[in-house]
C-alpha cells in the first residue's frame, strides 16, 4: 500500500496538496502525520522515512520508491492511477493548467510569507501590502481565465476537480483565514473547493488537532 507522510493539517499547505492528490488518485494509502517543528522535530526529520526529502513533507512511499514535492506526487499518482484524474485532456486547457500549477508551485512568495496557512482561525480583514495585493489579483485573474475558458459545466477551474484545484486549495484556505476580499465569482469557486468532500475531510482533521506551532499563530 502507498504511504503518505504529511505534517500538521492546520498549518501544512504542501501536505494538503499531497494529501488531496492521494485522495484524487483513488488508490488506498496509509496516512502518517508527523508533528512539525516541535522539540523532537530535528531528530524525527532525520529518520529513514523522511530522509529522502531531507525532512520535507509531503513524502509519498510506493514500496521502496520515494516521491516528494507536491507536483511530483501529483504526476506520479496520475501515472499510477492510469491518467485522466488530474489534468484536463484538451491541449489548451492542459497548457493553462500546468502553467498555473507551476506558477503556484514557484511563486507568490509575498502571500505565502504574510499569510501562512492556518485553518484554526478566521481573522479580521487587514490592509494588504502592495506585493500581497498583486499576488491576490494575479491568482483571482488566473482563476477567472480558467473557469471562463475551460470550467463551463463544472464548479472547478477546469470543470472537474483536478490538479489545478489541488495546487490552489491552500490559497483558498488562506483567503478565508485572512478574510481577503475577492470578486463574487472567485468566492463561488472558493466555496466549491471548501465544500468538496476531500476538503471537508481535511478540515475535520485539522479541527481535531491540538498541536500549536507558535510561529504560525497570529500575535
Amino acid at each position: 500500500m502507498l504511504k503518505l507522510i504529511i505534517g500538521n493539517k492546520v498549518y501544512s499547505s504542501w501536505s494538503l496538496r499531497g494529501w488531496l492528490a492521494a485522495k484524487q488518485a483513488g488508490l488506498p494509502f496509509e496516512e502518517v502525520i508527523v508533528p512539525l517543528y516541535d522539540e523532537a522535530w530535528p531528530a524525527r526529520k532525520a529518520q529513514a522515512d523522511l530522509a529522502p526529502s531531507l525532512g520535507k513533507v509531503p513524502l509519498l512511499w510506493d514500496g521502496d520508491i520515494a516521491v516528494w514535492d507536491s507536483l511530483a506526487i501529483i504526476d506520479y499518482l496520475d501515472a499510477l492511477s492510469g491518467g485522466g484524474r488530474f489534468w484536463p485532456q484538451d491541449k489548451a486547457a492542459l497548457a493553462l493548467a500546468r502553467s498555473m500549477a507551476a506558477e503556484m508551485h514557484a511563486g507568490y512568495q509575498p502571500l505565502r510569507q504574510a499569510c501562512t496557512m492556518n485553518m484554526r482561525h478566521v481573522l479580521p480583514a487587514a490592509d494588504l501590502t502592495p506585493e500581497v495585493a498583486a499576488n491576490v489579483a494575479r491568482i483571482v485573474d488566473l482563476w477567472a481565465q480558467a473557469r471562463s475558458r475551460f470550467g463551463v459545466g463544472g464548479d472547478f477551474l477546469f470543470g472537474a476537480f483536478g490538479a489545478g484545484d489541488i495546487m490552489f486549495a491552500p490559497v483558498v484556505t488562506r483567503f478565508v483565514t485572512y478574510s481577503i476580499s475577492v470578486p463574487a465569482d472567485a468566492r463561488g469557486y472558493m466555496d466549491a473547493v471548501l465544500a468538496h468532500p476531500f476538503m471537508q475531510e481535511w478540515t475535520a482533521g485539522a479541527a481535531a488537532e491540538d498541536w500549536v506551532i507558535p510561529q504560525f499563530e497570529p500575535a
